[in-house]
């Protein structure tokens, strides 16, 4: 079988390696659960305070893996040596997502939107941004 093995490998966040990287992705879910938790807050039905809730739950989700794509895809080892504290920046910004996750209180989604601008100050500082990026500061 080894005739119909590839010759080249892949890797890539999606099935289609498109070598299109942001963290715009990952803010803008952050950005919702952070104002998801505000709508909660000042909301006194409990139908839409649950709707509340399973929807920040589920954009706390695709934080995490917004940011897992970008820290295990994007980011190669020059990058941990150019910026060394990297992994932990991604560390505490996944551990904010599932804090996010589990919490109704906005100051955690804050948080976390602070995590992803730093997350976001290094990924423009990177030279393979201004080819992968979308939305680039302005």
């Amino acid at each position: 079988m080894g005739f119909f093995r590839p010759t080249r490998t892949a890797h890539a966040h999606c099935d289609l390696f498109c070598g299109v990287y942001d963290p715009a992705q990952a803010m803008i879910e952050a950005k919702s659960v952070l104002k998801t938790a505000e709508k909660y807050q000042a909301s006194d039905d409990d139908v839409f305070r649950a709707r509340c809730i399973s929807i920040k739950e589920e954009r706390a989700e695709l934080v995490k893996h917004h940011l897992s794509v970008l820290w295990t895809d994007f980011f190669k080892p020059h990058h941990v040596e150019q910026f060394p504290g990297l992994h932990d920046l991604f560390w505490r910004a996944l551990k904010k997502a599932s804090d996010a996750k589990k919490s109704m209180d906005p100051a955690v989604g804050q948080e976390l939107i602070g995590l992803i601008e730093e997350i976001a100050v290094v990924f423009w500082q990177t030279e393979e941004s201004k080819a992968t990026g979308v939305y680039p500061p302005a």
